[in-house]
């Protein structure tokens, strides 16, 4: 599809009351402010305030007269003059023109039955006379202003009670009569707050912070609903809204100060708005920064960038007029005019205008344009004339769907990145495969789910984002904050745990975990769903790439990995739970399993035991032995059965040595071996034997095993004697060996010469016949 922007003219201005000062106006006049009405059949230009010489000048299309300035000679400047709706004319909507000075003071203007325009009413704004009006908007019947009221006389100039003594005041316009017309009574919105900038669109109020206001909440703006009696408080920096009823429980107005504090977040972190140029287009808010960043807020507060237009320009001091239709961004830039496409801020088209002293009215209003091909379109006003802008279908221009602008994007990137001096075009980035990441998002783009896809798929992501703000809220209010901050911090675990854990974020799950260590374990067992069998066993049902990044060695800059993170905060919490966490992490990950930046790192049980020693006090011991039993590694076990064989714990060896002969027969044979040497050194085994011989590998032949014995007896110093020494350990006997023999010959496939030492008749030897022997002092018979 292609297209082009048109240029029609609307008007000359031939047929406007006063044209030719209007002209001249226009022609001589660049920082005039031009109003219009709805119909778009009445001007206003206005210099501002500070100029030279006042100036108010209101033009009509067609008969009728307009406001000549001598009408308000002697009055001094106009701050800002608005044309405004009287809703409730029996005899039909007519123009009504509000004139406001700094002062305060208000008047109201109307045409009625007879010619000319007619004063209906003198107001003053500000109920103090020692107060004054520094910004002002209108919208339908509605003038709202933010007036600045005067401090005490012990309020330094500069202080932060001086920066919020400002308050925004809405005054709405009433019928008086069948012609007439008038203010209502004023009504404050918010007390206590800073200088802000007011801007209408469509049905809403932006108030927006100035280079006066104070700087803590420079980067805070807002927008107030009068339909809806809702004011959103928003920070564009990092896309954070709130949003508030302005009258609860029938109070009049809010207090600024207040309103930001049951507002979480807010005050902390904002660097003030940088504002070069801000317009109202289409029921939201255009932000120019002096760097020609060009952003779009939202009337929900939400905001996004769209475009970057000319930095030197903005320079040089250039008139910037900014304004929207069909989705386009118009920019008007001295004597140029920049058309953007809004989807993407891409350059669509530049204009050269014949003249620097161009001026946006706004989109088309119904009845103003005859031809429908105007309609949608936006106005643009100069000495030359009225204009209107608008597209056209055409041949001059290309429209470029979304596949198209990221391989043109993609191809600006990568050619700025090499090194080579050829051109990289858009047909090799789509032939080649080479740059597969702008493929990747183009198909992607190709086929993208409808919006109510979408939106259902990312309903759970919202719901939890919008419980999050509700829980801020809750803490700020200061109700449940116990209870809060515990939720709190395992939301955070829970969305760092679902992100990459590099820089940053490790660094913030650190901070977590060291403010509230209970909370963040409680997120993360859920997160890894942990949970006991049946057999006692922790299990896990998370998918491998949460343990991946739970397990992989990523510290940096004093933060622990997640892995270390996990064992410290278990040692302070629940020791016991820590062997049987590392030995579900070696089954996820494999034994030992860790990989850091720069390759393999050490095994998982090892690095369990580095941050041991601080955290578990007097348990350090019993669960350094629990880890290198279950690290599976045959070192660290052997380690272990050691230290438990020098304790005398021969029960925990055992059983150690049993659990794991199914899963290495070398291992078995090991523990085997070292238990069989303290059985022959001492007898404190005698009372295991049972459990001894199921240890006993099924290779071993009695033969074997008498040579092992061999090897570990003690060696005789003394004779033998067939009673032992008071207070020492009797010998080894053939029968403590019967049965590890029987066992190894269970398992032997030869026969042993040992045969005979296991054989068993069954039947006991006859007992010998009694004999008499002479007892002592009688001599035999001769």
């Amino acid at each position: 599809m292609k297209r082009a922007s048109t240029l029609r003219l609307l008007s000359d201005l031939s047929d406007f009351t006063n044209a030719s000062l209007l002209r001249k106006v226009l022609a001589e006049e660049s920082l005039v402010r031009v109003r219009s009405t709805p119909d778009g059949r009445h001007l206003l230009l206005l210099r501002p305030p500070g100029s030279p010489a006042p100036l108010l000048l209101v033009s009509r299309k067609g008969a009728g007269l307009g406001l000549e300035p001598s009408c308000l000679a002697g009055q001094g400047p106009v701050l800002d003059a608005f044309f405004l709706q009287c809703p409730g004319w029996a005899s039909g909507p007519r123009p009504v023109l509000a004139l406001v000075w700094a002062s305060g003071r208000a008047e109201v203007w109307g045409t009625g039955v007879h010619p000319g325009w007619q004063l209906l009413q003198q107001a003053e704004l500000c109920v103090s006379s020692k107060a004054k009006v520094v910004a002002i908007a209108a919208l339908g019947n509605r003038l709202v202003w933010c007036e600045e009221r005067p401090a005490s006389t012990e309020v330094a100039e500069g202080s932060v009670q001086a920066a919020f003594s400002h308050c925004v005041c809405t005054r709405a316009l009433e019928p008086h009569g069948e012609t007439s017309a008038i203010l209502g009574a004023p009504k404050t919105l918010l007390h206590h707050c800073p200088h802000f900038q007011l801007l209408a669109s469509r049905s809403d109020f932006f108030m927006v912070p100035t280079a006066n206001t104070w700087p803590s909440v420079a980067h805070i703006l807002l927008i107030w609903y009068p339909g809806k009696g809702r004011v959103t408080v928003a920070v564009p920096a990092h896309n954070l809204t709130h949003s508030r009823n302005l009258s609860p429980k029938d109070r009049d107005s809010w207090d600024f100060r207040s309103l930001l504090q049951r507002v979480p977040g807010l005050l902390s972190g904002g660097e003030p708005l940088d504002i070069h140029t801000c317009a109202a287009a289409q029921g939201s808010l255009l932000l120019l920064s002096p760097k020609g960043a060009v952003s779009l807020i939202r009337r929900d507060g939400g905001a996004r960038a769209v475009g970057f237009l000319g930095y030197g320009l903005l320079s040089q001091g250039v008139p910037v007029s900014l304004g929207i239709f069909s989705n386009t961004l118009a920019c008007v830039l001295g004597s140029g005019l920049e058309l953007l496409d809004m989807g993407s801020g891409r350059l669509l088209e530049r204009k050269v205008l014949s003249t620097d002293r161009v001026h946006l009215l706004g989109l088309s209003a119904p009845g103003i344009d005859e031809e429908e091909e105007n309609k949608g379109g936006l106005r643009l006003l100069s000495a030359s004339g009225l204009f209107c802008i608008g597209w056209e279908m055409g041949r001059e221009v290309e429209w470029l769907n979304s596949e198209d602008l990221v391989f043109e994007e993609a191809c600006g990137y990568y050619q700025r990145r090499s090194l080579l001096g050829a051109r990289l075009t858009t047909d090799e980035l789509k032939k080649g495969s080479t740059f597969r990441a702008p493929l990747a998002l183009a198909a992607v783009l190709r086929g993208h789910q409808p919006p109510t896809k979408l939106l259902s798929d990312l309903q759970a992501e919202l719901r939890d984002y919008h419980g999050l703000e509700r829980l801020k809220t809750r803490l700020v209010a200061g109700d449940g904050q116990e209870e809060g901050w515990t939720e709190l911090a395992e939301r955070e675990v829970e969305r760092l745990l679902r992100s990459d854990l590099t820089g940053d974020k490790l660094s913030q799950l650190n901070a977590v975990f060291s403010v509230f260590p209970a909370a963040a374990w409680c997120s993360t067992r859920r997160a890894l769903q942990l949970q006991l069998d049946e057999a006692g066993q922790l299990k896990s049902r998370a998918p491998p790439d949460l343990w991946k990044k739970v397990l992989v060695d990523t510290g940096a800059d004093g933060a622990l990995p997640p892995f270390e993170l996990l064992c410290q905060c278990l040692c302070r919490l629940e020791p016991c739970w820590l062997p049987p966490f590392v030995e579900l992490a070696q089954q996820q990950g494999g034994p030992g399993w860790g990989l850091g930046a720069g390759g393999p790192g050490p095994p998982l049980y090892r690095r369990a035991l580095a941050v041991l020693g601080d955290w578990a006090g007097a348990r350090a011991g019993a669960l350094e032995l629990e880890l290198l039993l279950g690290s599976g590694r045959p070192k660290a076990v052997l380690q272990a059965v050691g230290q438990l064989v020098q304790a005398g714990q021969w029960e925990r060896v055992l059983d150690a040595g049993l659990a794991l002969s199914p899963t290495s027969s070398l291992l078995q044979m090991e523990i085997f071996t070292v238990l069989l040497a303290e059985f022959a050194r001492h007898r404190q085994l005698d009372a295991h034997l049972t459990c001894l011989r199921r240890l006993c590998p099924p290779d071993l032949t009695p033969t074997d095993l008498l040579l092992l014995l061999k090897r570990h007896l003690p060696d005789e110093e003394e004779p033998p004697t067939p009673f032992p020494k008071v207070g020492a350990d009797p010998p080894l006997t053939v029968g403590l060996l019967r049965g590890l023999l029987e066992q190894a010959r269970s398992g032997a496939q030869a026969p042993s010469p040992y045969e005979d030492i296991l054989w068993d008749s069954g039947a006991c030897p006859s007992h010998p016949k009694d004999r008499h022997y002479p007892s002592v002092g009688h001599s035999s018979p001769r």
